[in-house]
């Protein structure tokens, strides 16, 4: 079956990183665009970044451009996402996600930036 397994989430003070990666299992991972969404306690999922199969574009939320980048290794059926200098606003739960022939979605992980 399709699974989505997110994994690095934690607890990291205003202004460090954090790397986040994405197993993928159950389907043709190389032809799937991956994206990475976020949602904030009462606030909706929010768009933070997509890499296109093969890995040769990849888009940022205006947000998180220049901080964050997103890429894929589809020998491993991974990708990931290198947040650096973070913000308190970037506290979340982190979904990873495949599009392609269908939708999948990750359980998500955490993500919280504070002092």
């Amino acid at each position: 079956q399709v699974q989505l397994v997110e994994s690095g989430g934690g607890l990291v003070q205003p202004g460090g990183s954090l790397r986040l990666s994405c197993a993928a299992s159950g389907f043709t991972f190389s032809t799937y665009f991956m994206r990475w969404y976020r949602q904030a306690p009462g606030k909706e999922r929010e768009f933070v970044a997509v890499v296109s199969s093969g890995g040769s574009s990849a888009t940022y939320a205006d947000s998180v451009k220049g901080r964050f980048t997103i890429s894929r290794d589809d020998a491993k059926n991974m990708v990931s996402l290198q947040m650096n200098s973070l913000k308190p606003e970037d506290t979340a739960v982190y979904y990873c996600s495949a599009w392609g022939l269908n939708v999948y979605w990750g359980q998500g992980t955490q993500v919280t930036v504070s002092s």
